[in-house]
């Protein structure tokens, strides 16, 4: 379904990401994953994509808070692939604590990452989308961007951010033909969510149980695909926030 088309997964080495990464590769995209330190897993996910789908894969080792790097390493992978027609924006870091022991630096390195990461991966990106009159983003938030969560108040901030980022590329880019949506998953089974199998939020879901990386892969291929959905958030949360 995306033969010929190049998709950019930022946090790809892990997670959602990874899972992002093998669906895309499995609908016969090619895969260039951006990393932000683990290189030997960041090397697995592109070699199980080559070698269980047959498609091109490459990893790039990116601090996607680095405006100047992100734009360095967008025109390396440009000139790798010819093209890139796919950006999904998923890397993401916590660092949770309540506000009242908080520190600068934890809000801090959470917006830049979470969110400032986004906006340049999308600036520098965008360019290209632009020229070529079409193009796919897809940013990955979080229920906690849309209800919030004790104890991540830089976190909940960064991914709401995200929603507002969203909405406005959307309306900014549509005349090009270029999508922009959202996903907000909720407690799906990661690292990084390993600290929160004690939150009463978990046992609030409808569904009973976490979420898996999987769902929200498939939903970002659904978006990959759509032709008329723009702006939109669509939550993979078990109907934790209904």
């Amino acid at each position: 379904m995306l033969s010929g088309k190049t998709a950019i997964i930022t946090g790809a080495s892990r997670g959602i990401g990874e899972a992002t990464a093998y669906k895309f590769a499995e609908n016969h995209a090619d895969i260039a994953i951006i990393y932000a330190s683990n290189k030997e897993k960041a090397e697995d996910v592109c070699q199980s994509c080559i070698k269980n789908y047959g498609v091109k894969a490459m990893a790039y080792q990116c601090d996607v808070s680095d405006f100047k790097k992100v734009k360095e390493v967008i025109g390396k992978i440009k000139n790798d692939f010819s093209n890139i027609q796919i950006l999904v924006n998923n890397a993401g870091v916590t660092k949770d604590n309540l506000l009242a022991f908080m520190s600068e630096d934890d809000f801090d390195s959470v917006i830049s990452t979470n969110l400032k990461g986004a906006f340049n991966m999308i600036r520098h990106v965008s360019p290209i989308f632009m020229k070529n009159r079409s193009g796919s983003i897809i940013n990955i938030s979080s229920v906690v961007g849309v209800m919030g969560n004790a104890g991540q108040c830089n976190y909940s901030a960064s991914k709401a951010g995200i929603i507002g980022l969203t909405k406005s590329i959307a309306k900014e880019l549509a005349q090009r033909n270029i999508k922009c949506n959202a996903i907000a998953p909720g407690f799906i089974e990661t690292d990084m969510t390993k600290s929160q199998l004690d939150n009463p939020f978990v046992k609030m879901i409808p569904l009973k149980e976490m979420g898996k990386p999987e769902y929200v892969a498939e939903t970002a291929l659904f978006l990959s695909l759509s032709q008329y959905i723009t702006g939109e958030v669509i939550r993979v949360d078990g109907g934790l926030a209904m």
